[in-house]
């Protein structure tokens, strides 16, 4: 029979519920039956066959465990199943069972690879017995080839962990040389495992880690008593180009190998001793990690920008030179510097310059100082300084000097020529305060004063300037509260075309009806509400109060006229002005047409694209816009005719500088030039002579406004003094009613609200 035809149809496994498979094959049915009920509650899975060929036909189909394999079929011998078994490598075992007596068939069946013979008759229990001892034999066969294969993938695993590992990891014998060491260690010190293996630990070792690195490296403490986290430095093999050739800090995690050497081999709980046998190690490379941890505790201590110490470092710094001074009984000052017009810069240039400008101060500051000395930056455009082992007052001052007289040279940024100053207060140990706290704010406060004294030079502190202090703080709480008591109000100074003599317009000047001290002007306050953040409800007040005058105005029967508001800065970079102007004129019921808006070049130069966006929005509203203060900041005149623009206002500053009705002032002229080149409409400020005013009508500029003419008066006073002139003027020219379409052509008479 040609066994080879059974090779065609895979082999189906075991069944799921991992019951052992046996298959029963014997011709004789009464036999093949009687086997079957003796198995069958056996928690076996049976399959019979009457011949060699379903037989052969079943093993094709199923994998089995257990084949109970008659000798004797019609078609074929067992011997000739087993050979075809063998031959083709199925793994099952196979119970031999015949009636013969003699011993060739036993020894056939067994030297095929049988796991018994049975002869027939069996009895029950030797059957029973027989497979139960093939199934187990088994199944620790497979439960021994399972082990064997997790640990194989186990020591694998190790093996490859050990060598892939970023660590070094390393065994030391009981005498500190090296038994075992991955390739970590040529990667990262240059060194190979043949040169280590064999050696001293102690050639890695920083000389200077030695002592330590010999109670680490020498462990023979156990479980949570083993050295953790030790951190030493390894030399590199420089001729190996490993490691950059710089010495590199290792963080080593060691646990000692304790054990009984006869408990290696024979479990025996009564040994006592036990003998060390060596250290197992894991070092892993913190050198990047401590450079960094340099870095951030260099940055937690210094300003990124000027490379300076900040406040925190200046405090320690400065809390040492006390205790020193307490001791030696010296003084010591403590400055506090702040640059004058560096907002200006920083509007104007932007915060790159600014950022260079401060750098450029910080290099130039630190120039002036003596060794010992410490200069640091407290944040904007602010110093300190602390001077320790002072022998008097003088020294404190010839620095101060030095340091104004090193910020009076030009700072060059890029091209961009600019001068700035300080100012700079002073306090003394012990004399004007023995703590950190106290010798700031009383700098602080001295600094301060320079600044109300017209910037630019420094000051020691006295008591008196505390009185100072107490001032500016209650003003402060006082212009909070004159917003919720409408203490505010507005003035307005009117603006004459000299041509005519006709008030055409007015400018708006912010009052505070100050319960105790009486009316103060804008100069008086203002500055105290840009620095504690009340430009905005200032501002928010101030266009609720041009609506409400102008609705006043108009019930009055005033003429159209169109009032400046003067636009702070910061109000317009909050980016909500133009819904708060649109939400006010829809409120009050004001024609747009009658509003201008006032803004200063240094808002225009310092975010231009995003000032143009904000005006043209206003300007499709129907509000106009002039500029105030023109030619007082970085003017920009290719900026300038990208703007919204609709009036020009010439500085009072230009106009002071008039004194000769005949002279040449070429500012002025090229200001007036600028305006009629562009058609804008000109307004100069501060005109109190005739010699001024004869010089600007001469040369093109006609609407003026100062005390040549009037005074600030108030809203009910200006209306009157309208009214009286509406009264003189003729009808030929009297006061149009309309609003021109060209802010050029007879500008209607205007209010600039100024903040």
């Amino acid at each position: 029979m040609n066994l080879n035809s059974f090779d065609l149809a895979p082999v189906e496994p075991l069944s799921a519920d991992n019951c052992p498979r046996l298959l029963l094959v014997d011709d004789e049915p009464r036999l093949l039956s009687s086997l079957y009920e003796l198995l069958r509650d056996r928690d076996y899975h049976l399959v019979t066959a009457t011949c060699g060929s379903e037989a052969l036909a079943q093993l094709t189909k199923l994998k089995f465990d257990l084949i109970l394999l008659d000798l004797r079929l019609p078609d074929m011998s067992g011997h000739e199943i087993m050979d075809y078994i063998n031959a083709r490598d199925i793994d099952c075992d196979v119970i031999m069972m015949s009636g013969d007596v003699g011993i060739e068939a036993a020894i056939g069946a067994l030297k095929r690879g049988a796991y018994d013979y049975l002869r027939k008759p069996y009895s029950r229990e030797e059957l029973l017995k027989t497979v139960k001892n093939a199934l187990q034999k088994r199944q620790l066969a497979v439960e021994n080839e399972r082990i064997a294969g997790q640990l194989e993938n186990s020591e694998k695993m190790y093996r490859y962990l050990v060598d892939s590992s970023p660590d070094i990891i390393y065994t030391l014998n009981h005498e500190g040389k090296f038994t075992f060491i991955n390739d970590r260690v040529q990667q990262l010190l240059g060194f190979s495992r043949e040169e280590l293996i064999g050696k001293h630990y102690s050639v890695l070792v920083h000389d200077e880690d030695q002592e330590r690195a010999r109670y680490a490296f020498n462990e023979r403490r156990v479980d949570e008593r083993a050295s953790r986290n030790v951190e030493l430095r390894l030399k590199c093999n420089v001729g190996s180009g490993a490691g950059g050739g710089v010495e590199r800090t290792f963080n080593n995690t060691l646990m000692t190998i304790s054990l009984n050497a006869i408990g290696m081999h024979i479990p025996d709980h009564d040994v006592k001793t036990r003998e060390f046998f060596g250290t197992y190690g894991v070092a892993r490379d913190i050198t990047d990690r401590k450079r960094a941890e340099e870095v951030i505790s260099y940055q937690a201590y210094h300003d990124i920008l000027t490379d300076l110490p900040n406040r925190m470092l200046f405090k320690d710094r400065l809390g040492l030179a006390v205790i020193q001074a307490k001791r030696k009984l010296t003084e010591l000052a403590v400055m506090f510097v702040d640059l004058d017009r560096f907002k200006l810069v920083n509007d104007t240039l932007g915060h790159v310059k600014g950022d260079e400008l401060l750098q450029q101060v910080a290099t130039r500051l630190k120039d002036c100082l003596r060794r010992g000395d410490t200069l640091a930056r407290q944040g904007g455009d602010e110093f300190t300084i602390v001077l320790p082992e002072l022998r008097d007052r003088q020294d404190a001052k010839a620095i101060a000097d030095k340091f104004l007289e090193s910020l009076q040279r030009p700072f060059d940024l890029d091209g961009h020529e600019v001068h700035i100053s300080a100012s700079i207060g002073i306090a003394i140990y012990p004399g004007d305060g023995e703590t950190i706290d106290e010798l700031l704010r009383h700098a602080d406060i001295a600094m301060y004063q320079v600044k109300a004294l017209g910037k630019n030079g420094h000051s020691f502190y006295h008591n008196s300037m505390l009185d100072v202090s107490h001032q500016k703080i209650a003003l402060e709480q006082a212009l909070r509260k004159a917003l919720e008591h409408n203490e505010l109000e507005m003035y307005y100074q009117p603006q004459v075309d000299v041509s005519s003599g006709r008030i055409i317009g007015a400018e708006g000047l912010m009052r505070w009806n100050h319960p105790q001290r009486g009316l103060l002007s804008a100069g008086e306050f203002l500055p105290f509400a840009e620095e504690n953040g009340l430009m905005l409800p200032i501002s928010d007040w101030m266009l609720g109060a041009l609506c409400r005058d102008l609705l006043q105005w108009n019930a009055a029967g005033g003429e159209a006229i169109r009032l400046s508001l003067n636009l702070s800065p910061q109000y317009l970079d909050r980016g909500d002005f133009f819904e708060k102007m649109r939400g006010a004129l829809t409120r009050y019921g004001i024609s747009p047409a009658q509003i201008e808006v006032e803004i200063t070049e240094n808002i225009c130069i310092r975010n231009p694209q995003y000032a143009i966006e904000q005006l043209n929005k206003l300007c499709q509203l129907g509000v106009s816009v002039a500029i105030d203060d023109f030619g007082t900041g970085y003017s920009s005149l290719a900026y300038l005719h990208r703007f919204p623009i609709h009036t020009i206002k010439i500085d009072q500053s230009f106009v002071k500088e008039i004194h000769d009705e005949n002279g040449h002032y070429p500012v002025i002229l090229a200001i007036i030039s600028i305006a009629r080149g562009l058609g804008l409409h000109l307004v100069a400020e501060g005109v109190e002579t005739d010699i001024q005013a004869r010089y600007l009508e001469a040369n093109g500029c006609s609407t003026m406004q100062g005390y040549l003419y009037h005074r600030p008066i108030s809203l009910a006073s200006f209306i009157e003094v309208l009214q009286e002139q509406s009264r003189r003027l003729s009808p030929s020219v009297a006061v149009l009613h309309a609003v021109p379409s060209s802010p050029v052509d007879h500008q209607p008479a205007m209010i600039a609200i100024q903040a």
